[in-house]
């Protein structure tokens, strides 16, 4: 492509045709603020924040969606465009609801934050509000219209993220609202309740639906015994709503804050997740001698689960009947640990700390219920397991290192670990099938063609000489094709690992939020890969690191379960799926 040049605050740069101001700016370290933009997602200027003047123009222009030309001058801090900006901000909070101190985006909206930097400490335009339309239907996710932006990240997010679309602008002028279509709740529509339009919406109006009430009343009943589980995702990103550096590994700090709050045991939700691989391992290996259905899809991403019930109900059939890990761990706690414990299933509060906030759905499908009970009761983000331990006024940085509980649920090996990113389950489930396969111990373990974050990765495995293609994806964008291969009968794949995140749980809908708002090129690039890069670091540091020999899997099986697939073990850790109606607008 060609070079422009161009100045922008009188310095002198070039940049590819094409390029927008913002982006020009950006790779230079030039700060423009933003609100509705979202890198390679929503770049439509509405919000009209990053406004700038440029020499000529009769109009101060948004320069996200602005080229730079050749001999282009760009003021990004003129008085002009400084007041340009501080009206647009002005006029977005005339039709906001401000309780900013009650707010759970407090402290990290990026609203509030524009509104610090252009020193906007009172209301210049005042009037009627948009009529409010709270959603809390869902398990979920919560919308509140009266704090929306109408930025339209969520819309873009949905449909260019997931393929799914399911948000839009409703009604016309002062009336306008984001919402599903008629304005119905989100309960009501095929949404996958993934919370990607949570993690980028810039202030308040998408949250996760808090559970923090229910868990701090099971702590205190004394009839209950509370146990809590958590996902491998967790310990990569809780440390960030503690001020620590992205991709800290917080996983000993973790288990001695939720003991510190009083839960009667502290477990890894990894013990979950080597199970689940002995019965998906198991389950493909049955599919391929027994010539069952094929590709195999994994199963743990209940985010996923909703979309093919919904999007692709004729490739339910291809979907792993394993439970995902913290459902079995759930199912686990309240009948083998349970009995061994003396304690009966229904005296047994199980929280599960998720990256996930479809987790919270998935815990209330009813064929996840083993018995007349719920496997897991109560599922936190890992946002809420942050506010949870401050809540408990707990010191986060005068935590002393502390392991999780041991007791028959405790032990958990590296393949575990790494189910939070995406080529994770796939690479565990790998391990353990060759190793079975091939009748002797794995000279190597990593298969790092599972690894890294593109949007689809394949190999070509050899298993003891029979060699199979897998893929791997995440992001029901970057799935879609290879669903539409499966359906017409061109698949090559002979297992598929599907996440519903792109990255997989390290980017899930209740991590962190990272503002998207980028100063200098560098707040929040690249946290999905220091993120990932925690979670194969615990892994490589694990001594045992294929789930099939983790000597309490091996227990259970001996002492319970029997093997992989028994009856017992299909009654506690496996499930069903049925097809779904989207909404039909027509």
């Amino acid at each position: 492509m060609t070079k422009v040049h161009f100045k922008i605050n009188n310095r002198l740069l070039t940049a590819e045709s094409g390029t927008t101001i913002l982006q020009a700016a950006r790779d230079n370290g030039i700060y423009i603020p933003t609100l509705c933009y979202l890198k390679d997602i929503n770049q439509s200027g509405a919000c009209r924040v990053c406004l700038v003047e440029v020499k000529k123009a009769r109009t101060l222009l948004s320069s996200c969606t602005t080229p730079v030309s050749e001999d282009m001058e760009v003021w990004t801090n003129s008085e002009r465009a400084i007041a340009g900006r501080r009206n647009s901000v002005e006029l977005i909070l005339s039709n906001h609801r401000k309780d900013c101190l009650s707010c759970v985006r407090n402290k990290n909206c990026e609203l509030q934050t524009l509104c610090e930097e252009m020193g906007i400490r009172d209301y210049k335009f005042t009037g009627q509000h948009t009529e409010q339309t709270v959603d809390d239907l869902s398990y979920g996710i919560v919308r509140d219209t009266s704090k929306c932006v109408l930025c339209q990240r969520c819309i873009e997010t949905c449909k260019k993220v997931q393929g799914l679309g399911i948000l839009g602008l409703e009604n016309r002028g002062f009336k306008t609202i984001v919402a599903p279509v008629y304005n119905k709740s989100f309960a009501d529509v095929n949404c996958m309740q993934c919370g990607q339009c949570v993690i980028n919406c810039p202030v308040g109006a998408l949250t996760e639906k808090e559970n923090i009430t229910e868990v701090v009343k099971a702590l205190n009943d004394p009839n209950k015994t509370v146990i809590v589980q958590t996902a491998p995702a967790v310990r990569a990103a809780l440390g960030e709503e503690f001020g620590m550096p992205i991709g800290s590994r917080v996983t000993g700090k973790m288990v001695a804050a939720l003991r510190a709050i009083g839960f009667d045991r502290v477990y890894d939700t990894n013990y979950g997740a080597d199970l689940t691989i002995m019965e998906e391992g198991n389950e493909l290996l049955e599919r391929l001698t027994h010539g069952g259905v094929l590709p195999m899809f994994t199963s743990c991403s209940p985010g996923w689960v909703r979309y093919i019930e919904y999007q692709y109900p004729d490739l339910l059939p291809h979907l792993s009947t394993s439970k995902s890990p913290h459902m079995m761990f759930g199912a686990i706690a309240k009948s083998y640990w349970a009995k061994r414990k003396g304690i009966a299933p229904q005296d047994i509060f199980v929280v599960s700390i998720m990256p996930c906030i479809a987790k919270k759905s998935e815990i209330h499908r009813p064929e996840c219920k083993t018995a007349d009970y719920v496997d897991v009761d109560a599922v936190l983000t890992t946002r809420e397991c942050a506010r949870l331990i401050k809540m408990y006024g707990i010191d986060w940085n005068e935590l002393e290192d502390e392991e999780f509980d041991e007791d028959l649920l405790g032990d958990y090996t590296g393949a575990g670990v790494i189910f939070g990113a995406t080529g994770g389950v796939m690479e565990a489930a790998l391990r353990t099938v060759k190793q079975k396969l091939d009748g002797r111990k794995l000279e190597k373990v990593d298969f790092m063609e599972c690894r890294g974050m593109a949007g689809v990765k394949e190999a070509e495995i050899d298993l003891n000489g029979t060699k199979i293609w897998i893929a791997i994806t995440s992001s029901m964008s970057a799935a879609k094709p290879l669903l539409d291969e499966v359906r017409a009968g061109t698949s090559k794949y002979t297992f598929i690992e599907v996440m519903g995140c792109p990255g997989g749980c390290i980017n899930g809908g209740g991590q962190p939020i990272i503002p998207s708002r980028v100063k200098n090129g560098k707040l929040g690039y690249g946290y999905k890969e220091l993120r990932m890069k925690a979670l194969y670091d615990e892994d490589a540091s694990k001594e045992i690191r294929v789930s099939s020999d983790n000597p309490q899997i091996q227990q259970l099986y001996n002492s319970y379960l029997e093997k992989p697939g028994s009856e017992l073990a299909e009654k506690l850790l496996h499930t069903s799926y049925s097809p779904k109606k989207p909404f039909n607008i027509f």
